[in-house]
């Protein structure tokens, strides 16, 4: 399956201009499954409004999506299950669908979302795709019950500061190597809320932890790879 690893550009309090900016990266990649970082919709913003997956504004994307026959796994925050949560959406060109809510919340994150209760997994081509969310990425009781849902790939979105470029590294080659899955990675690049600068870095490592592709520090970069099946 080709998989893409993004990293848009986003504008606060625009999320228009920001579905706009992921549907040309859907367009752009040729991926089956594109990865984008976490709240991407509305940038690392903790008080940004949620947003509906019915939401029209969302139509572009979803259109993207149908004309690229791609699923585009979109970050958000989300009132879902009677909560406000970090959540993914799963884009395709039948409309988009809450699929995961970060389980392992960080810094003032509890303050407003509550965290979710379970692993996500889609399956796409067969696949079985564990989803996870910045902080999850570290914790072993998130990627422990990921893992034992039986998924052939593993994605994330993260947001992180420059000085932190390695741990993107660090994080997926122990994924790699405990799981025996690629992982995907999109991270921001560029300010998003209270960051006046971020890491980019977005990447693609294969099953035994090996760097296939990774994007620089430039906003708007995409990067994408065909990975296989683990033996």
């Amino acid at each position: 399956m080709t998989v893409a690893a993004a990293q848009p550009a986003i504008v606060a309090g625009d999320l228009a201009a920001n579905v706009a900016a992921h549907a040309d990266i859907v367009r752009a990649s040729g991926a089956r499954l594109i990865v984008f970082p976490e709240m991407s919709l509305t940038g690392y913003v903790l008080d940004a409004p949620t947003v509906a997956a019915d939401d029209p504004v969302l139509a572009p994307l979803i259109a993207a999506c149908a004309e690229s026959d791609a699923v585009a796994l979109v970050g958000a925050p989300l009132d879902w299950s009677g909560a406000e949560r970090i959540g993914v959406l799963a884009v395709t060109g039948a409309g988009a669908r809450p699929v995961y809510a970060k389980m392992c919340l960080g810094d003032t994150e509890p303050d407003r979302f509550i965290a979710g209760p379970r692993p996500g997994v889609i399956t796409v081509d067969g696949w079985r795709v564990g989803i996870g969310v910045c902080k999850d990425t570290r914790i072993l009781e998130h990627l422990r019950e990921t893992r034992d849902e039986g998924i052939d790939l593993y994605v994330a979105g993260l947001v992180h500061r420059p000085d932190e470029l390695g741990e993107l590294a660090t994080r997926a080659r122990r994924i790699a190597l405990k799981i025996g899955v690629p992982v995907v990675f999109a991270a921001y690049a560029g300010p998003t809320g209270a960051f006046p600068a971020t890491s980019g870095g977005s990447g693609i490592w294969d099953a035994d932890g090996v760097l296939i592709t990774q994007a620089g520090a430039e906003a708007g970069a995409v990067v994408s790879a065909e990975v296989g099946p683990t033996d």
